[in-house]
């Protein structure tokens, strides 16, 4: 079962704007890719909101490759909403009752099993 999708924060130190959109370095060509957020959050990568998005530069003499990006958060999906509703139902179920062998007159019956090995 998976989760509901965690809400990415953006990179950047002390920013707690959520991520729109993921920058990549390509060292050996120089150049900083700036694109849609990422489905997962990948070392080496950086997520950031709209407005450091926007403010972006790369070190000099690097080029700047920008994807086109919906600025927009992206808002929560219905799997994100049946997700969460299945993880509050597995929570408040009743734990599983545990195995309790079966008894006669409050004594302990046999049982014979199947398909286990005697050799043992």
């Amino acid at each position: 079962m998976t989760g509901p999708r965690v809400k990415r924060l953006c990179s950047r130190t002390a920013c707690k704007s959520g991520a729109v959109a993921t920058l990549t370095y390509v060292y050996a060509d120089q150049t900083a890719v700036l694109g849609p957020l990422a489905t997962y959050a990948e070392p080496h990568t950086y997520d950031l909101c709209a407005d450091h998005t926007t403010r972006l530069t790369a070190p000099r003499g690097w080029d700047v490759v920008r994807l086109a990006i919906d600025l927009s958060e992206p808002e929560p999906t219905p799997d994100d909403l049946l997700a969460l509703a299945d993880a509050v139902r597995a929570a408040a179920a009743p734990p599983p009752a545990p195995d309790v062998p079966p008894t006669e007159a409050g004594r302990p019956v046999l049982t014979v099993l199947r398909g286990l090995d005697s050799s043992r």
